[in-house]
Order: structure tokens, then sequence, then C-alpha cells
């Protein structure tokens, strides 16, 4: 069965969220400001917004007007030794 393709924002926000889970963004990193990861991503600004906005609810990172978005956690690992309790 194939995959269902996905929003550009979304690849862009697993992107984001897979360099937080190993430690390439740590809690605490500022993310590129907004036209930089537009040329590092090669994305439009829109995808850039939307793809924050969605670490934002996963709880992975919070933006402060006028300074940046920040880490701030990292993606939840689903516990394997839960399930055998």
């Amino acid at each position: 069965m194939t995959e269902l393709p996905r929003y550009e924002y979304v690849k862009l926000a697993d992107a984001i969220a897979a360099e937080i889970a190993s430690g390439e963004l740590p809690q605490g990193a500022a993310l590129p400001g907004e036209r930089a990861m537009t040329e590092l991503y090669g994305v439009s600004i829109g995808t850039v917004r939307r793809a924050v906005l969605e670490l934002r609810k996963r709880g992975l990172v919070a933006t402060l007007p006028a300074k940046g978005t920040y880490v701030i956690g990292a993606p939840e690992v689903p516990e394997e030794s839960n399930a055998t309790e």
C-alpha cells in the first residue's frame, strides 16, 4: 500500500522535530529566522510559518515575539517498557 502524500509544512516540521530528537537542536536552541529557513530548506515563507505553528502545537518550540523561536521540548518517544506492565 502506498503512503498518502504529506503537506510540505508537515514534512518540514517532521524534519525539524527529527533534528530536535537527535540533539542537533538542543533544548534552548534558537531556530533560524523565517527568511533563513526558506533558503536553508528551499521552501516558501508560508511553509516555514505553518511548520513552526505545527511544532508549537506539538509542544516542541515556543515563539517569543521580536525574539525568535526556541526549542522547549523533545518529541515524545513511546515507552516500550509500559507495554509489558
